[in-house]
């Protein structure tokens, strides 16, 4: 048993520091940056799957799910998702986008299902197939929010099945495979040196 996978450094590795807290906060307002810029991006292309096949919009929004996976795969503690994707969804809500207030409560569905991913691996796996079941989760948090409280419960069993579908997919690849590739370029560089994420990077180098 090595001091990275002993019990009590584990425990320890699950209390939030300050320098965690911060993290959060700058990969918040970074990510929301992104989703806002994704906004119109991301938009036409929805519109435009939606239009070819109702539903199929759904490959496009990984990109506004991306925030929970990458706060997971860095902070590595309980909550971490959840904070960064919230906190991603409050600054596109403020910088002004279509949806407003409900972009926050998109946010913590999405946040939440990235995060329950990572707790049922006990905060303790971070590799790629972790990081696209991570952004899956967030597809399907996306999915049942917008199945019950934005109306898609009134909608065909066919577009929700393929909406359903096709976010799992985008979360999959867009938010887990493309969050944690962006998670290793920034560990390259030295940036997450005080993270676990990092000193992983330097370990493989």
């Amino acid at each position: 048993m090595t001091a990275d996978t002993a019990p009590s450094t584990r425990i320890r590795s699950r209390r939030w520091r300050v320098v965690d807290i911060v993290i959060a906060a700058v990969l918040g307002v970074a990510i929301g940056l992104v989703f806002w810029a994704w906004n119109a991006i991301g938009g036409l292309w929805y519109e435009g799957m939606n239009a070819l096949t109702p539903g199929f919009g759904g490959i496009a929004v990984g990109i506004w799910l991306i925030g929970g996976v990458v706060g997971g795969l860095i902070i590595r503690k309980p909550g971490a998702a959840v904070l960064v994707e919230v906190i991603a969804a409050i600054v596109s809500a403020l910088i002004g986008n279509a949806w407003g207030i409900s972009t926050i409560y998109s946010g913590l569905a999405q946040g939440l299902g990235a995060e329950i991913v990572f707790a049922l691996f006990a905060y303790r796996f971070f590799g790629p197939g972790v990081a696209a079941l991570a952004g899956a989760g967030a597809g399907a948090g996306a999915w049942l929010l917008e199945f019950f409280l934005y109306g898609n419960i009134a909608k065909s069993v066919e577009f929700n099945t393929i909406y359903l579908a096709s976010l799992l997919v985008s979360g999959a690849i867009l938010a887990g495979l493309l969050g944690w590739v962006l998670v290793r370029g920034l560990a390259s560089t030295g940036a997450l040196s005080r993270f676990a994420a990092g000193r992983e990077s330097g370990r493989e180098a």
